[in-house]
């Protein structure tokens, strides 16, 4: 494919998500003027209105915010999932130890860990990176485990026979290579339940008073549901820039030998 046509097929891929977005807002704003009740729906232009007067506390406070409990959550859960999910795959004696424990705590929703984590660590940052870690952690070490319980016996043997006989030459060489589309897929199912969790987590008080969530909630004890309707737009659009950050990073820098498998 030439040049030409690669950049021929892109803006075509690029002018029907315009298209569609556009056709999104022309849709809320007739929605809007329908209803004719902005309590119920603020219109399009009213949204953008808010926005006008409310980006400047959006990104000097409440994103920063926002973005440091996020990573303090997907931090701390990719330094506990890894290991255990990874171990978990690779030992049956790591699986026996860990599998009744994960399998006892992963059922219950990261919500009800938020009177524990205003007890533990109050109204803090560190509190809402925990309901961020406890939505975050078992995705990526059920996908790790799932990983590295997957690694052919072939590639293993096969490593073997090159003279990579220690446990920690076939997990290096072997197991993280082929295991790397599911940890990846764990990460990304991840990022996306995390992000939910920050808003539920500053939603009911479980940080210092700011943040996307807390604002969101903060404007609708008011019935400001311009800058409720612009918190949520902020916060979708912010959850699809770490997921399409994160996909080009693993796609074209990571899991680049997997082009060819696509299909159009």
């Amino acid at each position: 494919m030439t040049f030409s046509e690669r950049a021929r097929d892109e803006l075509a891929e690029h002018g029907i998500e315009t298209l569609s977005v556009l056709g999104f807002v022309v849709a809320w704003q007739i929605l809007a003027m329908a209803i004719d009740n902005p309590l119920k729906l603020p219109s399009f232009f009213q949204v953008a209105e808010a926005l006008l007067r409310q980006w400047p506390t959006i990104l000097q406070v409440d994103l920063p915010v926002s973005l440091i409990h996020f990573a303090l959550g997907m931090g701390a859960g990719l330094l506990v999932a890894l290991p255990i999910g990874m171990a978990m795959g690779w030992s049956r004696v790591a699986d026996r130890i860990f599998d009744p424990l994960v399998e006892l705590i992963r059922p219950i929703p990261p919500l009800a860990w938020i009177p524990f984590a205003i007890i533990w660590f109050g109204l803090t940052a560190q509190a809402a990176g925990f309901i961020v870690f406890v939505g975050a952690v078992f995705p990526i070490l059920i996908n790790s485990y799932l990983g590295f319980r997957s690694v052919s016996r072939i590639y293993v043997e096969s490593a073997m026979v090159l003279g990579a006989t220690k446990n920690r030459d076939l997990i290096r060489y072997v197991a993280i290579p082929s295991a790397l589309p599911s940890i990846a897929a764990g990460i990304r199912i991840a990022m996306g339940i995390a992000w939910m969790c920050i808003v539920a987590a500053e939603m009911f008080g479980a940080s210092t008073r700011s943040g996307l969530g807390y604002r969101l909630w903060d404007y609708y004890s008011l019935h400001m549901m311009d800058l409720v309707f612009l918190y949520m737009i902020v916060l979708g659009l912010l959850g699809l820039l770490i997921d399409r950050t994160f996909r080009y990073v693993v796609q074209e820098k990571l899991l680049r030998w997997q082009e060819g498998l696509r299909q159009n």
